[in-house]
């Protein structure tokens, strides 16, 4: 779970010669029909390997909006949620 929230903190492209990371934030900025949030899954599968052996469907990201004007990301893992803010 510890390398999960180290993969929420890291931004895509954080570390010099790997593209290990997150870019949720583009998710927050385009439409759900894009396909952004799947891409972000897989990339997150790729990035922490041992996540490929649960099952397909033990892994969502929803969004979640906090009144007045905030989105956030929630990622569900086998039924453990981890939230992204955006805010560093």
């Amino acid at each position: 779970m510890k390398m999960i929230d180290h993969w929420l903190q890291t931004p895509q492209d954080g570390y010099l010669g790997s593209d290990y990371g997150n870019n949720l934030k583009e998710v927050l900025q385009t439409p759900h029909a894009a396909g952004l949030a799947n891409a972000q899954v897989k990339k997150l599968i790729k990035d922490v390997p041992i996540l490929s052996i649960l099952p397909r469907s033990s892994i969502n990201l929803y969004t979640v909006d906090v009144p007045p004007d905030k989105v956030y990301i929630l990622i569900d893992v086998y039924g453990m949620q981890f939230t992204f803010t955006g805010e560093q």
